[in-house]
């Protein structure tokens, strides 16, 4: 019995050992124009082309694009943002985005051109 429960233990330390150690997720670098603490908004896939939108802050609008960024800094409560964007010919949809470097999806890019109405920092998605 004695034996178990010290071999229990030993795995349990061995699987925190390596849990301790393991890598944090690693930030993506600032794409061309879009320091940290904003949402950008860019012509191309990837975060390529030029710089269509550029906001520290909620904004609201028409702008049209490829791929957007959330290089937001951890602020409880404001770091991520909930995207509304749609197609030109319909369709409405709401996302929402992790701060680089994640967990979770911080960047997004569209196979055409999206139209984006609204960005709304928030908290936990």
């Amino acid at each position: 019995m004695y034996k178990r429960v010290l071999g229990a233990l030993a795995a349990t330390a061995a699987v925190a050992g390596v849990l301790g150690t393991a890598p944090a997720a690693s930030a993506a670098p600032n794409p061309p124009g879009c320091g940290k603490g904003y949402f950008c908004m860019f012509s191309d896939l990837s975060q390529g082309g030029r710089l269509v939108l550029k906001s520290a802050g909620n904004w609201s609008g028409r702008a049209t694009g490829m791929s957007i960024f959330n290089n937001g800094s951890p602020l409880p409560g404001l770091d991520h943002i909930q995207v509304e964007w749609g197609w030109e010919d319909g369709g409405h949809f709401s996302d929402c985005l992790h701060y680089n470097p994640g967990p979770g999806e911080y960047s997004r890019s569209f196979g055409a051109n999206a139209v984006f109405t609204k960005v709304t920092w928030r908290g936990e998605c």
